[in-house]
């Protein structure tokens, strides 16, 4: 494969960056001194400080900056990164006006006469550093929100450094945003901040990462959490830049072959995600809110009624107590509600549904736990070391400190405490933003500024790690609302905030969730059917369950005015959901071996089509068809009585529609009519899905028989893919050697004549095979087949004509390898 149009943007790049009279320029200060290597680092040493680089692998490389005085490594340890550097051969080359230094990926230029540094990756120039990093004034308001007021700060450690791109490229990431997939243009404010109803646009959300991607096939990290600014030629003068506040000066670049490889090479770098409990992956029940224990149980009483499969139920502030002011900080069953709150979650663990708690960060001075709290010096303080308080929308509160070892244990005794006592399975971090945060408040670690937007970062890794000391075995759940690079490798579960119950808020959350997933973070997703607002459309509610088939996390959540829940729709509603909710059950296989691929490669559930076509400039504005997984194309109902969506498929294979199994050759855009009981999707030709049987609960389910849908199509004469099983709840399963795969490779004869499909079963040290019954269902094949062979002996094989499917139904896999030949 070749690399993003390499030439092209070469040949862009030597104008853009060679010919601008802008990088003639040499910053001030910035005189070339001497370069040395000091262990894995080469220092670069200026007249105004001293340039750290470092190399994590050949893919992934590392610049500080120390400015004169400050000693090269003495900055804190970063929040975002974790990668061990591996070791890696570097070429170091000398000469008087430039030095380089080369690896079999990434090579760096440093023009010592103007004093800046180009990156290139396999000789191709990716971008250069313009003017170093320099005092930069930051701007802010005193109401905590960056950029939407006129007061002027000079921070004498606020610093700004910008680099040069190309013309053409296009850039993306900056965290959660709706603004297409294009960002370019934009200086993207770095503050954490919920947006409330929010629809098509949104600049400021809940995630707001100093990351951004290129069109030309790289990634920057800005690996400094303090609030700040990410520039994305706002200015139209080709320069990316980023402004802190105050903090490290450090960011790292990341390239590679393919966008699987950056992706992957950014997740490593910030940390896997590790694998949710498969529950997770099922249906929730979720509103705001539940406010009693018989409401919950009849709630879950009607989709066993119904059929409608449920594995999770959430359960709001109400919990802790009987309004929504005045109580938030109670973190404590509200008796007269919920008068035996264990009973209720054993009976509803019993049916097969796991019990979610909302919680808070903050403690209201009117909660029960107030003097608790401030006994245990468990909250951020004022600038004379008091508890901070201010006023907000539930009333009058302070802080949960984090960061500090006092706050983490009180919170964390909380936390497993409901566990122990009650038998809570997951959590849900709500307003970790935080929601309000005024810039005098101080943590252990900092002030509200500088700690702002690692909060729920830090959040995260508090319940992780909580998790990891008192229950080593067992993987958490933990939904949260904000947080930062890396969050992912604490188990976040991120979702995009409270969006707008309408078609304009339906509308981005593809865009958001992929641009997530590049960014590390791949289980964002939306509350299906949206949250704000008491708007009743069934037509919008069914398609955003639909949609939700193919989004990391199935789960609606609504406040209370309109049901969130399918079953308390009209019946065709129902109707219309249980088809797609029982769709989401039976791709558990397909949807549990994604998540398995992100825990160990960090590829993302949900793909931009440039995954397929990295030359095509046009498809990085695409956002509106994603793929799911290796092979499902997805292109959801996202506006009110369309009739028809626009379909791209992809050149990299033929596509054929999950539901009739009409083929749509690949390079070319159709118009495809859509149909009232689901979206359209479909599978690359030769793919094989695989699907089990339907049940009410993930509690239930099992890989003991398995239907295999089989797209075949003459112009894939090979195909390989995996199902992978474990026992859904242990930690590392893996890891442990408690797995099961299935692997599934096809091929066809030289002379064309028969189509083979190898099963092959792999079973870990440490676990039972659990693969036996498979069915086989082939489309595509325009006539029957003569014959079907298992190991070399026929087996009976149905045909219907109507829909030209072929079944092989149910045999057994007596062994670990077995070989299906087909006749044609």
């Amino acid at each position: 494969m070749t690399r993003f149009s390499a030439t092209i943007f070469a040949l862009v790049a030597l104008f853009f960056f060679t010919g601008s009279p802008l990088l003639q320029a040499q910053s001030a200060g910035s005189e070339f001194n001497r370069f040395h290597v000091s262990g894995p680092n080469y220092l670069f040493e200026t007249e105004a400080g001293t340039y750290s680089l470092s190399f994590y692998s050949s893919d992934i490389l590392e610049v500080s900056f120390y400015p004169d005085g400050i000693s090269p490594g003495s900055y804190t340890e970063s929040h975002a990164v974790v990668l061990e550097p591996e070791s890696t051969p570097v070429q170091v080359n000398e000469q008087d006006d430039a030095i380089t230094l080369n690896t079999s990926g990434l090579k760096v230029f440093y023009d010592t006469q103007r004093g800046h540094f180009s990156f290139y990756y396999k000789d191709e120039l990716l971008l250069r550093e313009h003017g170093g990093f320099t005092q930069n004034k930051n701007r802010y308001d005193d109401d905590h929100a960056w950029g939407e007021g006129d007061y002027e700060h000079v921070s004498a450690d606020g610093y700004r450094v910008d680099f040069r791109i190309s013309e053409s490229e296009i850039l993306m990431g900056g965290g959660a945003r709706a603004l297409g997939m294009n960002r370019r243009g934009h200086r993207l404010t770095l503050y954490n901040r919920a947006h409330y109803g929010y629809e098509n646009r949104s600049e400021l959300m809940n995630f707001t990462l100093p990351v951004v991607l290129s069109s030309k096939g790289y990634a920057i990290h800005f690996d400094n959490p303090t609030t700040g600014y990410l520039d994305l030629d706002s200015g139209n003068d080709h320069t990316l830049g980023f402004e802190a506040h105050s903090g490290r000066k450090t960011y790292q670049l990341i390239a590679g072959e393919r966008w699987e490889d950056i992706v992957g090479n950014y997740s490593r770098l910030t940390g896997l995600q590790p694998l949710p409990p498969r529950w997770a992956l099922g249906n929730f029940s979720s509103r705001f809110g539940y406010r009693n224990q018989q409401e919950v149980l009849d709630t879950i009483a009607k989709f066993r009624e119904l059929n409608v499969p449920v594995d999770a139920i959430i359960i709001d502030l109400y919990w802790f107590g009987q309004e929504m002011l005045g109580t938030m900080g109670n973190l404590a069953w509200d008796e007269e509600m919920w008068p035996e709150p264990k009973k209720m979650i054993d009976q509803l663990e019993a049916d097969g549904v796991k019990t979610v708690l909302i919680t808070e960060p903050f403690v209201l001075t009117t909660s029960n736990r107030w003097d608790e709290a401030v006994e245990a010096n468990a909250l951020a303080v004022d600038s004379l070391g008091n508890p901070a308080t201010w006023d907000f929308f539930f009333g009058n509160t302070g802080l949960i400190d984090v960061f500090r070892p006092e706050g983490k244990e009180w919170f964390w005794n909380i936390y497993r405490n409901k566990m122990d006592t009650y038998g809570v399975h997951g959590w849900w971090g709500d307003l970790g933003e935080p929601e309000v945060h005024p810039d005098w408040v101080q943590h252990h670690t900092g002030s509200a500024r500088e700690v702002h937007n690692i909060y729920g970062h830090q959040w995260a890794k508090m319940v992780h790690e909580g998790f990891l000391n008192d229950y080593p075995d067992r993987r958490a759940f933990n939904l949260m609302r904000a947080g930062y690079s890396g969050s992912q490798r604490y188990g976040m579960i991120p979702w995009t905030g409270d969006v707008s119950r309408n078609w304009g808020g339906l509308r981005p959350q593809p865009e958001i969730s992929i641009q997530m997933g590049l960014q590390g973070l791949a289980y964002m997703h939306s509350d299906l059917g949206g949250f704000a607002w008491p708007v009743e459309d069934a037509e919008l509610y069914v398609r955003w369950m639909q949609y939700g088939v193919f989004q990391p996390v199935y789960r609606p959540h609504a406040q209370e005015d309109v049901p969130s829940e399918p079953v308390f729709w009209d019946d065709e509603t129902i109707r219309l959901t249980r088809d797609a909710i029982n769709l989401r059950y039976k791709l558990i296989p397909y949807i549990y071996t994604a998540a398995f691929q992100n825990a160990q490669s960090g590829l993302p559930f949900m793909r931009p089509l440039f995954f397929e076509e990295p030359d095509n400039y046009r498809l990085f504005h695409v956002a509106e068809t994603y793929l799911f997984g290796d092979d499902f194309l997805v292109a959801p109902v996202l506006r009110q009585g369309e009739k028809e969506v626009t379909l791209y498929a992809p050149n990299t294979a033929n596509w054929f529609d999950f539901n009739t199994g009409k083929k749509y050759g690949g390079g070319k855009t159709y118009q495809v009519r859509t149909v009232r009981d689901s979206i359209p999707v479909f599978v690359r030709g030769g793919a094989i899905i695989p699907k089990a049987d339907l049940v009410q609960s993930l509690d239930d389910y099992n890989v003991n028989h398995l239907s295999l849908h089989w797209f075949y199509d003459a112009d894939a004469t090979e195909y390989r893919t995996t199902v992978y099983h474990d026992d859904g709840q242990t930690r590392e399963a893996f890891e442990r050697g408690q797995f099961e795969k299935l692997h599934l490779e096809t091929a066809s004869s030289y002379d064309d004549r028969f189509m083979s499909l190898m099963l092959t079963r792999e079973t870990g040290v440490n676990f039972e095979a659990a693969f036996s019954d498979i069915s086989l269902h082939i489309r595509g094949m325009a006539q029957p087949p003569q014959m079907i062979l298992l190991d070399g002996n026929p087996v009976e094989f149905e045909h219907d004509p109507a829909t030209g499917i072929i079944r092989v139904e149910r045999f057994e896999m007596s062994g670990n390898e077995h070989e299906i030949q087909i006749q044609l």
